[in-house]
């Protein structure tokens, strides 16, 4: 006899994502590992059971004091893994909504005062209880959606300084908030102001000054680096990804998102663990990702929100053999924080199937931030999971953001009172 302390009954379907090789390829990614009329059971924070409710009384006994919750017809799905946000900044930047609406790109907005450095500003002026308070109403936020872990970048800072105390940060909002936070350093995120004109100069500081602490204290799993014209070349951006690798830190690059600038060859050359935003990638770059083994994240809400006509490359990206992750892009010139708009949008904007657009955001997320045990339901795995109202996981992707009836974090219901900010 199994043992709990939380039984849920009632689920039409689970979609566990519980087989099938990490990450995701091809026809794998439409693989949801569906469990019709299921029960699963938790007991210390991880599930014990996951099967047919037929029966399950005969398997599961709740321990004295334990929950049973009733699904209701509902659909369980693992909680989300957001593989991209920004999410740790002040400020916002509602004024430059007008000049989209007008088409101006994104130079000409940041030449008007807008932009990256718009948000640094506000990001410097801020008090370190105001940066915690804001970004975990934005994390209560993204939980409440149905997130459960989430990739944290810095960049809004902009000094060698600035940018370690952000990551200090991130553990703080771990603990308050109780997501699983993956936090990586995207010092390189542009060219501050007192090196305009000198990205070098800039890049060198970041190698001697902050790699070395993050390495030391172990404040960031992977670097970033935005490898787009305006910010950092090809050459500069590779110099710091260099410097990461030497030093034990996993690599990211910020590729082909407004023009086609060489970062997708960059990740897949230097092995990254991924390639995110890929708008303007082309059909070679994507093979050079499929035969690297490089996963990409796709932003659907960053290219719904671009003045441009180009729409998320998550069909082609999957077609040819690249795995795909799914990320809100969560941050003042993106400020989604909702896991099941970005799957909606990666469906009808970005043309996967509900399945496989499921699968980005859980499974192939989690393998993007290199996050273990996160993004499937299975015996033995975090009890990390939503209950959604709809009969069954296609709806997630099929409705408009939909959200959970209930969200799951270690067996733990998910609620205001629960998460600190």
């Amino acid at each position: 006899m199994i043992l709990a302390d939380l039984l849920i009954t009632g689920v039409a379907e689970a979609a566990t994502l519980a087989h099938g090789p990490v990450p995701r390829i091809g026809i794998a990614a439409g693989e949801l590992s569906r469990i019709p009329d299921a029960a699963v059971a938790v007991e210390g924070g991880r599930f014990v059971y996951v099967g047919p409710e037929r029966g399950v009384s005969r398997k599961v006994r709740l321990r004295p004091g334990g929950r049973r919750f009733d699904a209701a017809g509902g659909t369980i799905v693992p909680g989300f893994v957001d593989a991209h946000t920004h999410v740790l900044f002040a400020g916002d930047r509602a004024f430059e909504l007008p000049w989209k609406a007008q088409g101006m790109d994104y130079s000409e907005i940041a030449r008007r005062g807008g932009g990256i450095l718009s948000t640094v500003r506000a990001t410097r002026r801020a008090t370190r209880e105001q940066l915690l308070r804001e970004t975990g109403q934005r994390l209560a936020a993204m939980a409440r959606a149905g997130t459960t872990a989430a990739e944290v970048k810095t960049g809004y800072s902009l000094t060698p300084g600035g940018e370690v105390e952000l990551l200090r940060l991130v553990p703080v909002l771990a603990q308050r908030t109780g997501l699983r936070l993956v936090p990586t350093f995207l010092g390189a995120h542009a060219v501050p102001p007192e090196y305009r004109g000198r990205p070098d100069a800039y890049v060198d500081r970041l190698i001697r000054k902050s790699l070395p602490i993050i390495a030391q204290e172990r404040l960031a799993k992977f670097v970033d680096v935005f490898c787009e014209p305006g910010f950092f070349s090809v050459r500069t951006s590779e110099r710091l990804l260099r410097a990461a690798h030497s030093v034990g830190l996993g690599t990211k690059v910020h590729a082909d998102e407004f023009v086609r600038s060489g970062g997708a060859r960059l990740a897949a050359r230097r092995g990254a663990r991924s390639a995110d935003h890929l708008l303007a990638a082309n059909v070679d770059d994507v093979r050079a990702l499929a035969h690297a083994g490089v996963t990409a994240v796709v932003l659907p809400a960053t290219a719904f929100g671009s003045t441009s006509a180009r729409r998320s490359p998550a069909r082609e990206l999957l077609d040819a053999g690249v795995a795909v992750a799914l990320g809100t892009d969560c941050s003042p010139n993106s400020w989604v924080e909702s896991m099941p708009l970005a799957v909606s949008l990666a469906v009808h904007g970005g043309r996967l199937s509900p399945a496989e657009a499921l699968t980005a955001a859980t499974v192939n997320a989690a393998h993007a931030i290199s996050l273990e045990e996160a993004g499937t339901v299975e015996v033995g795995r975090p009890a990390d999971f939503s209950v959604f109202p709809v009969p069954t996981a296609d709806h997630v992707g099929y409705r408009y953001d939909v959200r959970p009836s209930v969200v799951f974090r270690q067996g733990n219901a998910i609620s205001s009172r629960t998460l600190r900010q």
